[in-house]
Order: C-alpha cells, then structure tokens, then sequence
C-alpha cells in the first residue's frame, strides 16, 4: 500500500489525524479515540518510504529541513481528496509522522453545533475578536465559519495569516487573500505588519505568540482594521491576562487601557463528548461591554467570570451556561455536564 492509497482510505473513514510511527501498525484519530488501521508494525525502512512519498506529494517541499533540525511542518492537497497538515520529525532515531486531514468545504457552522451568536463576531467593523481553547478544540475550525460568513455578506479584502493553510476561501463578495507561514511570507509579524499596506479590512492573524505580534495585531485594530486570532487559554478573563502579562511591567498599564479600547469579544471553546458519541462544541462567550472595558482599564479582569456566570444571554455566557443548556437539551449526560466545568459544584446545583 502506498501513501496516497493511506490517506484515501483514512479520509473515507472520517479520521482528524493520522500517525505515522515506528513500532506501531498506521494509527489514526476519530472522534478524540486512536484507532489502527492493518496490523504490521511500521518499520523505519517503511516509514521512510511513506515520508519520501508525502515529501513528493507536497511539490515544492524538500526533506533537508527535517533532516537537519529534526522537525518540519508543511501543508499539501491532493486533487479530489483533502488538504492535508504534516508535522514530520525524528523520534528515537527513526522518521515520524503527524498529519492532519482537512476537508475541501468549508464546514458548516450549523451542523458543528456553532451558535448564531459567534458567526455573527464578524458583523464587527474594527476591533479585534479572539478565539481561544486548547489545541485541537476547533478553533480554527469556528474562525473559518466566521470568515466565510464575512466572504458571504460584505464586500471587503480578507488576509488570513496562517500557519499552515488549513481552510481555502474562494473569493465571493470579498477579495479573500490567503498566506501561509514560511512558504508565502518569513514570519507572522512581518506578514502582519506587510498586510497594513495592503489595504486590508479583515486580517485573520493565525496565533499570537509573542508580545511583538500582540502590540502589532492591536495597532492594526487600533486603526479600524477587524482582527481575529487565537490563544491557547481557557476563559476571557484568563485571555485577558495572559495578554497583558506578556508585556514587559512597564508597558503593562498601557497595554490594559489599549486592550480595553479595541477588544470586541473573547469565545473560548473546548469539545466534550455528546450521548451519540460525536464531540459537541461548548462556548463561553464574552461580548466586550462599557462595563467590562472598565474591569480591562482598572485591572480587575477577576470580576469577569462572575459577570459571564450570572448573564446567560447569546453574546453573554460561561462555559458552565452552555453546558447546562446542551444538558436540558439531551446532547449531553449530567456526568460530562460536570467534568467540564469549571465551577462544578454551582453547576450541580443549577442542574
């Protein structure tokens, strides 16, 4: 069996990732489960084979990377298949794989269980409007829902800054301009600040990772531009904090004030798994009010989460709210209700 015929087969079984390891059978991940595929165990022999095929695949890419530094990451499609995420390293002494399967459509907002209330994020016209989660919660999933509601219903230049490229947008009503990490631009803040001439109105900026790219992404929706991004953090008030705490002391002042002026909304999501067995979406969502820019400014992001428990509105709701709806509804039993929160004993109560 050769790769090609590997990712045919994993992409007809549904799998998210594949996993490509010595001593191992082909493992995939479905529905948050590691499943195998066949019983003969990857060689190193095996494993190269396969990684030289994806590397031909990839076009363009080349193996001295990975064989250099020990770890590379690139994206490839392959006509009538899928897009595909690959992460390949070395690991004790052998080549290894991670590849991430991403569907040609775009995902429809309804059927993964993403409310009205976070599409419409994108009706915003500046600011900056952050998704965040664990890796692998689906927010780049949520943010390709919001930029293609955007596509649909104005008429603007979308950026999206990505690393790798998961979800292509087709142009329709607005210009939708799409650069991949390494291979279309050196980095996310020279892409971002390269963007500000590029008359932008919608930039989609992949991962904050460092306060450089943080006070660049503020300045650009200081100046009336929309941004979207994420951060690995659970929760607005912890979102809020870990941005300013990125700051070195002296500027964390100005940060708050500025931050407190330009953020439009914080949606912190996380998958929990439903009675039918499928991983449902849990949101908290925290639309950003006067009364909250002033928690912001004054250093008082604590009082958030009391705000958010106590509002169960669309645009106003913890974590905990969502779970004890999807609980009334019948997606999910009392015990997961429970794991998930994060005040379980209040939700105990509520239930």
């Amino acid at each position: 069996m050769n790769m090609r015929e590997v990712l045919e087969e994993m992409t007809k079984r549904g799998a998210s990732d594949i996993f490509l390891v010595a001593g191992r059978p082909i493992s995939y991940k479905s529905e948050q489960k590691i499943c195998t595929y066949g019983t003969d165990r990857l060689t190193p022999g095996i494993l190269k084979q396969y990684i030289d095929e994806i590397y031909e695949m990839a076009g363009c890419q080349n193996e001295r990377k990975l064989l250099e530094t020990g770890d590379d990451d690139f994206s490839f499609a392959v006509t009538g298949l899928a897009r595909f995420r690959v992460s390949t390293f070395k690991q004790r002494g052998s080549l290894a794989a991670v590849i991430r399967i991403i569907a040609f459509h775009l995902p429809d907002a309804a059927a993964l269980g993403i409310p009205e209330s976070v599409i419409e994020l994108g009706d915003f016209g500046k600011g900056m409007v952050l998704v965040t989660g664990a890796a692998g919660s689906g927010k780049s999933t949520t943010l390709a829902c919001i930029i293609d509601h955007i596509n649909h219903t104005r008429e603007e230049h979308i950026i999206t800054l990505e690393d790798p490229l998961e979800f292509l947008h087709s142009h329709d009503r607005c210009i939708v301009t799409q650069r991949e990490i390494v291979s279309d631009t050196e980095s996310y803040i020279k892409a971002l600040r390269a963007a500000m001439r590029q008359s932008p109105d919608v930039i989609l900026l992949g991962e904050m990772r460092d306060y450089e790219t943080i006070q660049v992404a503020m300045t650009a929706a200081e100046t009336g531009h929309l941004i979207f991004s994420t951060l690995h953090t659970m929760g607005a008030a912890n979102t809020i904090d870990r941005i300013i705490d990125v700051f070195p002391a002296n500027q964390q002042r100005q940060i708050a004030v500025q931050l407190s002026m330009v953020l439009q909304a914080v949606v912190s999501q996380q998958l929990v798994p439903g009675l039918d067995g499928k991983l449902l979406p849990v949101f908290e969502i925290m639309t950003v009010t006067p009364a909250i820019r002033n928690m912001i400014r004054e250093n008082k992001s604590f009082q958030i989460d009391g705000m958010l428990y106590s509002s169960a509105t669309p645009r106003m709701m913890s974590a905990d709210s969502c779970l004890l709806q999807m609980y009334k509804a019948g997606k999910i039993d009392r015990k997961v209700a429970l794991a998930y929160a994060s005040n379980p004993d209040m939700l105990a109560r509520r239930i």
